[in-house]
C-alpha cells in the first residue's frame, strides 16, 4: 500500500542519449539517500552486463504490447518501431510504499508524460549538451555505436531539444563537476520541500 499521496513525490530527469543524464542521476542516488531509481521496462534487448530487474525490466514487443494492453504502465512510448520503454505502475508503488522520492532517469517525451500526470508532486530537469556537434562528438567518442545510429540519434536530439521549455529545470552539462553541483542544489531544494 501506497503512503498519502502528499508524501508521493518523483524527480524526473530527462535528456537527449549523450547530454549526462544517467552520470548525474547516479551521481544523486550515491549521494541521497531518500531517493530511489525507478527501473523503467524496454522491449529492447539487454546490452552488456545488463541484467533485468536491475537497469530495465526486460520484456519482449508482445509482452510489452500486453502490459498496456492490461493498463500497466503509469506511462509508455514507442520510441522506435518495437522499441517501447515505459515505466510500471508496480515500480512506483514499490518506490512510494518504502517512502522514498523517486528518481526517474527517462526519455523526453516519457519526462515531460510524467510531469503532467505528477504535477505538483514532481520535479523535471532537462539536461543538455552545450550543442549539437558537443552531443555528436560525445556519441562518437562512446564508441558504442555506428555512424548512421549516432546522426540518428542526433536528429532525434535535436527533436528532443524543442521540448525543453516543458521542463521545470534546464542545465547544460558543458562542464561535468558543475553540472553535478547544480543537479544537487536543484534536488537538495526539492527535497527540502522549497521546490
Amino acid at each position: 500500500m501506497t503512503k498519502p499521496a502528499k508524501e508521493n513525490r518523483a524527480m524526473i530527469f530527462s535528456a537527449p542519449s549523450g547530454s549526462g543524464k544517467t552520470t548525474v542521476v547516479r551521481h544523486l542516488l550515491k549521494k541521497y539517500n531518500s531517493l530511489r531509481f525507478s527501473i523503467s521496462a524496454t522491449s529492447r534487448a539487454p546490452r552488456g552486463r545488463e541484467q533485468n530487474g536491475r537497469e530495465y525490466y526486460f520484456l519482449s514487443p508482445d509482452e510489452f504490447r500486453r502490459y498496456i494492453e492490461l493498463g500497466k504502465f503509469v506511462e509508455y512510448e514507442e520510441v522506435y518501431e518495437d522499441m517501447f520503454y515505459g515505466t510500471l505502475q508496480s515500480e512506483v508503488e514499490r518506490i512510494w510504499s518504502e517512502g522514498k522520492v523517486i528518481l526517474f532517469d527517462i526519455d523526453v517525451k516519457g519526462g515531460v508524460n510524467l510531469k503532467k500526470l505528477y504535477g505538483n508532486k514532481a520535479l523535471s530537469v532537462f539536461i543538455k549538451a552545450p550543442s549539437i556537434d558537443a552531443l555528436r562528438e560525445r556519441l562518437t567518442k562512446r564508441g558504442t555505436e555506428a555512424p548512421k545510429a549516432i546522426e540518428k540519434r542526433i536528429l532525434k536530439a535535436q527533436f528532443e531539444l524543442t521540448f525543453e521549455d516543458q521542463f521545470d529545470k534546464v542545465i547544460v552539462n558543458e562542464n561535468l563537476d558543475n553540472c553535478l553541483r547544480e543537479a544537487e542544489r536543484i534536488t537538495e531544494t526539492f527535497l527540502s520541500g522549497k521546490e
